[in-house]
């Protein structure tokens, strides 16, 4: 299955609500309905592309993984199966007036055309465990799913603020796996990444179950992560403080920005720096870097620091 932008294919914008993403695939699918392009097989092609973007765009979950692995790797680990359990298109046609057409078990389940009403069965999207476009006997019992992985995932400060691949090893069914795991850009310490059909082989001839990889990011020694913003902290001295300065400031992709101190600047005030913080996703406006600055007060430990401190005192400082 090769990669599919399905923003392009339902001509939405990435950031694009929910509400958005429906009222341009009803609009793309009576247009290229087959039963007003009969015989056009261009057209029936087209439909079924715009139904499978809305099967992962439609939904919150498979729409989320779609953005945190991209195209390339959402079609890597999601089989077709995958993208159309769970999702009844039967609803959808009704309400434009289509019903549930006998012309869909041949598009998605390949299993030939079927009855009218027979699609509403279809696993495609019911998500039965048969398989795609299999149907259920009647007293026959699905087989049971493998058994999910969960593992833990150390990643540096900057991978999860920029992406990253990693290789993982974990064993599954007495055996060692070795997988390399996209971490998408943004991700937050404690998520979960599901990658499908990687944990433990099915007993009873199920698919495979799940893994889970909860990402937990090291710490970095000098920036802290606030949501989309990052915080560091700069230490200037007292009288740099009260005059005035100038400091570098490092930033997360390894540039170096000059920061004008006002004079009169209070220890443990905040300096925003605009987007220079973790990268929008789906379009969004990149964080800030907030720097915090620490006013170092120095010890009266010499006969001119202190006779400088008694005049500081005398001025009511």
């Amino acid at each position: 299955m090769s990669a599919k932008d399905y923003y392009k294919i339902l001509k939405v914008r990435k950031d694009a609500s929910a509400e958005e993403i429906k009222k341009a695939y009803r609009k793309l699918a009576m247009k290229y309905h087959p039963d007003r392009n009969r015989g056009d097989a261009s057209a029936e092609e087209h439909f079924k592309e715009i139904n499978e973007a809305y099967a992962v765009l439609g939904d919150a979950e498979k729409r989320k993984q779609y953005d945190m692995f991209g195209a390339e790797g959402f079609q890597r680990q999601f089989s077709q199966e995958d993208i159309f359990r769970n999702f009844d298109f039967g609803n959808v046609f009704e309400e434009m007036g289509f019903g549930r057409d006998a012309w869909l078990g041949r598009m998605f389940g390949g299993a030939g055309a079927k009855p009218r009403g027979a699609y509403a069965r279809s696993s495609a999207f019911h998500g039965s465990p048969y398989g795609a476009g299999a149907h259920s006997r009647k007293g026959a019992k699905p087989s049971a799913k493998g058994a999910d992985i969960q593992l833990e995932l150390q990643i540096p400060f900057h991978a999860a603020i920029f992406g990253d691949e990693q290789t993982i090893s974990y064993r599954s069914g007495g055996k060692q796996e070795r997988l390399v795991v996209k971490i998408p850009p943004g991700i937050e310490d404690g998520k979960k990444l599901r990658i499908v059909r990687k944990g433990e082989d099915s007993q009873w001839g199920g698919e495979p179950g799940d893994l889970y990889v909860i990402i937990k990011v090291i710490p970095h020694r000098d920036f802290f992560r606030d949501g989309q913003d990052v915080r560091i902290v700069r230490t200037i001295r007292m009288s740099e403080a009260m005059l005035g300065t100038e400091i570098d400031v490092p930033t997360l992709d390894g540039k170096t920005l000059r920061l004008k101190i006002p004079s009169g600047t209070q220890s443990h005030r905040k300096f925003r720096l605009r987007g220079q913080g973790v990268p929008g996703l789906r379009g969004r406006e990149p964080g800030d870097q907030l720097v915090e600055v620490i006013v170092q007060v120095p010890e009266a430990n010499t006969p001119e620091l202190q006779r400088l401190a008694k005049k500081l005192a005398e001025t009511g400082n």
